[in-house]
């Protein structure tokens, strides 16, 4: 727990250990320890979390099935109600998962976890509550004791551990020996090593690892990241500054409120000035295609015109009539003799049939190849013989 700092009930007052620390804590009473702690935790550059006190909290494992997870929230009071005296729906559960068929859980009486909370009202931002045994460094097969003054905090396991006064140490280990068994080694951290050893049970004192230090010492080898049981669930789970929020920004929100009201208004207003505008001008186009085009539906005016005056006046591509007529005009100018009888104009294909009477085939086919000359494509469809002259009928379209 180098990066965690730590914030604690000792003896009824509230007390941090900033990360690191080997030295005996900072008294939150104290208004300098105090405004460390603030400012620590508005940095949150580290992480804080408060040891809930071992002896108000009781860590347990509990096997489940993976049907039961689902509502396990729900469940759990009614799981473990047989193994409390108290009101199930006085007291608070936590729990997390410690692999796919077990759960650790954590249970407090809901009384304490108000009287925290209003403990720490003063200490906004710390996320994390977490039950004391279970901040001690723990390996599989060991055991870990602190003893500080009349109390010990005691971790037997990943998730079984307590606190109690230093008298009813031994006796209590005598009844988890007798639960469990012996472990490979008990880490002690006091300040008498003999008095310390004193306190465990005969068969344990030569597996005792002891060590001088406190609860900073112990804390140096935590890892608090093995095991994500934090109290501040369901109804005590961080809730988000609604209240503040809305009074340090009521008044931005109230200015953008009343921006975004006229933003309404102006591009409402121009949005009517637009739609009066653009009705204005389809009545003055379609009056406009009306003088030209009186008669005939009026679907799209401006589309429509276009469309029949490239009929009536050719495009950039002399296509349209008069565009095909100038250059059909253009080939039999200089042929005396061969006149147009007829013309029959299609606008949709672009293409015209013209009755031509000359002096004789050959002249039609002078008159074809003229015609091709002048980029169209001439098609002679019929021809026959009047008299002294020659009639035919030929198709006319813009060259593919």
């Amino acid at each position: 727990m180098r990066n965690t700092a730590v914030v604690r009930l000792v003896e009824g007052r509230l007390a941090w250990y900033p990360p690191g620390a080997s030295v005996e804590p900072q008294w939150l009473d104290n208004d300098s320890a105090a405004d460390k702690l603030r400012a620590t935790l508005a940095q949150r550059r580290v992480k804080v979390c408060f040891a809930v006190p071992g002896a108000d909290v009781r860590v347990t494992s509990l096997a489940v099935a993976p049907e039961e997870k689902k509502h396990l929230s729900k469940s759990l009071p009614f799981m473990l109600e047989e193994q409390f005296a108290a009101d199930v729906d006085k007291l608070h559960f936590a729990f997390c998962a410690l692999d796919k068929d077990r759960v650790a859980v954590a249970i407090a009486a809901q009384a304490k976890m108000d009287e925290w909370r209003q403990l720490l009202a003063d200490f906004v931002g710390i996320q994390q509550w977490l039950p004391e045994p279970l901040l001690l460094p723990w390996q599989a097969g060991e055991w870990c004791l602190v003893l500080e003054g009349d109390n010990a905090i005691i971790r037997i396991g990943q998730c079984e551990g307590f606190s109690v006064e230093r008298d009813l140490v031994e006796p209590l280990l005598q009844g988890v020996l007798r639960e469990s068994g012996s472990p490979q080694a008990v880490i002690v951290y006091g300040s008498d090593q003999e008095a310390d050893t004193a306190l465990l049970p005969v068969e344990l004192h030569d597996r005792v690892q002891w060590r001088r230090g406190t609860l900073c010492a112990a804390l140096l080898l935590s890892d608090t990241g093995e095991l994500h049981l934090n109290l501040l669930q369901g109804n005590f789970a961080p809730r988000l500054p609604l209240g503040v929020w809305w009074r340090q920004w009521r008044a931005v929100a109230a200015v953008f409120a009343a921006v975004f009201a006229l933003q309404l208004v102006a591009s409402f207003a121009e949005y009517r000035s637009l739609a009066a505008q653009n009705l204005a001008l389809r009545g003055a186009v379609e009056g406009s295609y009306r003088r030209a085009f009186p008669e005939g539906a009026v679907v799209d005016a401006e589309k429509q015109l276009r469309r029949q005056l490239d009929v009536l006046g050719g495009s950039g591509q002399s296509s349209g009539f008069v565009g095909l007529m100038d250059r059909v005009g253009g080939a039999i100018a200089d042929m005396p003799g061969t006149t147009i009888a007829s013309i029959n104009y299609n606008d949709k294909g672009n293409e015209m049939r013209l009755n031509i009477v000359a002096t004789d085939f050959a002249g039609v086919e002078q008159l074809r190849s003229r015609i091709n000359e002048a980029g169209l494509e001439a098609i002679m469809e019929s021809s026959s013989t009047q008299g002294a002259r020659v009639s035919a009928r030929l198709r006319v379209t813009e060259r593919s």
